[in-house]
């Protein structure tokens, strides 16, 4: 079928009436059960049990080209493009030259524990079935294919549906780079192609990151869902919480710092990140005048396509939605919350720039948000930023007790508010996987864990944890007798899985 851009091309910005088009930027095969079910047995015949091998991989890839793709096909702008595809390599080299190489539990020796002398190594676990989302096509899911290709594990990689052209461009490099059966692509409705696939039972593990409710769905789908080894990142609500002594005079800088933070938490990409700050508390004596002050920088951002300059000399900070979809559930969650009482504090917010078939949605900043409206629970994952007023913090703690997710948190704080900070600190170590201190929530750095509780994930990722979530320990292990080191060591010459990493 054919793809179309959530946006026109460089030189086709708005037809005569100024209203912004869209246009075919490239085709995706839509495969059936049947295509799909053969590409499975070719992933079996790759992993044949365990046997099959192949050569580590290094990305030669098509970067100006996969740039250009990124933005035209999900509106990312071409700074926020550039860095996807420069920090995905920058994921891969480390994880050949640093970690792969150098650390002993993917490059073993012989270790001695009492009278057992032992070689631990990790191992492939089979082959792995990958989704990646739209918002991140490159990033995250190679953050999962590459560490398990490395691994030694057969891939079954799923194109998203939005967001696949970039997959196209890099399968000359994987072909080139790996042997036949190494890695396979599926495309098409994920609904006809992955549930012949699961329920096989020849998937020993799933890399999934998107929604909770559609990998439920998928691991249900396996008739031996106790043997198939989980990696998922899922939805968050993030919450920025900001303290009362923030506000007051002498702590002005850490203040506008916390505002700067808090933009690009809430707006970078549109706010279509799951670490983007997706619920904001407030002091209420306070939450007037931040409005104000938040709203000023909303407004002052540029509007328009991802390779648009604008007079700062700047790319544009807000591009368009990737499809109406994601436009309708945004002005659903909008319409809610004013009906309820909330509004629209910003000039212009929620309305679309370019006509009614247009998908660039000016951000809309909503105040006072509730608890009885959706988008108080709800993930929006989009522009639209709410705002809530808090008399005590037991209402903060509240919403991290009752709300589903669990994956990162921003407290903004002054050396003043020290002590409640802290108590936030300790309330949230067991709800969280990251807490941010002035600071807005992220994955980077790489190396860091990447972790998350309840319905936000399950495994951790940093370029060390991704290559211990697609493989297995494996022990090789003897009697320390003299009569078996010449055994042993015959052995070890002769072992491909033994063989030292050059």
């Amino acid at each position: 079928v054919d793809v179309v851009g959530c946006c026109v091309s460089q030189t086709c910005e708005e037809n005569p009436s100024g209203h912004l088009t869209s246009q075919v930027i490239g085709q995706m095969p839509q495969m059936s059960e049947e295509r799909a079910l053969a590409i499975l047995d070719s992933a079996k015949d790759g992993w044949k049990g365990g046997s099959g091998t192949w050569p580590q991989i290094q990305m030669l890839l098509k970067r100006e080209t996969i740039i250009d793709v990124l933005m035209w096909e999900i509106g990312k702008s071409r700074k926020d493009a550039t860095a996807e595809f420069d920090r995905t390599m920058g994921f891969i080299d480390n994880l050949l030259t640093k970690e792969i190489r150098n650390d002993a539990e993917f490059n073993s020796s012989w270790q001695t524990i009492g009278s057992t002398v032992a070689y631990v190594r990790r191992a492939a676990i089979g082959i792995i079935l990958c989704l990646g989302p739209f918002n991140y096509p490159l990033n995250e899911t190679y953050a999962t294919l590459i560490p398990a290709l490395l691994m030694g594990n057969v891939v079954i990689v799923k194109i998203p549906t939005v967001g696949g052209l970039a997959h196209l461009l890099t399968m000359e490099a994987f072909s080139n780079a790996l042997p036949a059966g190494a890695i396979h692509f599926v495309s098409g409705s994920g609904r006809k192609t992955m549930p012949p696939i699961m329920s096989s039972g020849s998937v020993d593990g799933l890399a999934f990151i998107g929604g909770s409710k559609a990998a439920d769905e998928l691991i249900r789908q396996h008739p031996r869902p106790h043997r198939l080894k989980l990696f998922l990142q899922l939805e968050a609500k993030n919450m920025g919480i900001f303290l009362p002594d923030i506000f007051i005079k002498e702590n002005a800088s850490v203040f506008d710092q916390a505002l700067d933070e808090t933009m690009t938490g809430t707006l970078s990409y549109n706010g279509q990140r799951c670490t983007a700050l997706k619920l904001l508390f407030v002091p209420s004596q306070h939450a007037d005048s931040f409005v104000e002050k938040y709203t000023k920088r909303v407004e002052a951002a540029s509007v328009g396509l991802p390779w648009k300059i604008g007079e700062s000399g700047s790319y544009s900070t807000i591009t368009p939605l990737p499809n109406q979809k994601r436009v309708a559930y945004m002005t659903k969650l909008i319409d809610d919350a004013i009906s309820k009482g909330a509004k629209v504090v910003n000039k212009d917010g929620g309305s679309l720039v370019g006509g009614p078939d247009s998908t660039l949605m000016v951000p809309a900043v909503l105040y006072p948000v509730t608890r009885d409206m959706d988008v108080f629970w709800e993930e929006q994952f989009g522009p639209v930023i709410p705002i809530a007023p808090y008399e005590e913090l037991e209402t903060i703690l509240m919403y991290a007790r009752l709300g589903d997710y669990g994956q990162q948190v921003s407290v903004f704080s002054s050396v003043n508010d020290a002590t409640e900070a802290a108590s936030l600190v300790d309330a949230f170590s067991s709800v969280f996987g990251k807490i941010n201190i002035n600071t807005q929530c992220g994955r980077s750095p790489d190396s860091l864990p990447f972790s998350g509780r309840r319905s936000s994930a399950m495994g951790v990722m940093s370029i060390r944890d991704a290559l211990r979530e697609f493989s297995i320990p494996t022990v090789i292990s003897y009697k320390n007798r003299e009569s078996n080191e010449d055994v042993v060591e015959a052995i070890e010459k002769a072992s491909r899985f033994m063989e030292q990493l050059k």
